[in-house]
């Protein structure tokens, strides 16, 4: 396994995991799953954030990867992709 951390201009951190089969992606929001909404097109994760008076927008690119699976618990918002 290999990892990567980063932190976001807001401190959120930004970790990125390599494993044989995958790249999980966890990012520190501290939201709900119904406050958070992601999309993925291409290499591209765009993540809304419905903070109730505003509404924010994040861009972040991910490694090359097949299918994504995307996850929120606890305020982080995990990204899974198959290599």
């Amino acid at each position: 396994m290999s990892m990567q951390q980063f932190a976001g201009g807001n401190e959120r951190f930004i970790r990125r995991y390599e494993y044989e089969d995958c790249w999980v992606i966890a990012v520190d929001v501290g939201l709900s799953e119904d406050e958070v909404d992601v999309d993925i097109v291409g290499s591209t994760a765009i993540v809304v954030a419905d903070l109730g008076d505003r509404v924010t927008e994040t861009e972040f690119e991910l490694p090359a990867g097949g299918d994504a699976d995307v996850a929120v618990r606890n305020g982080v918002l995990t990204i899974t992709l198959t290599k």
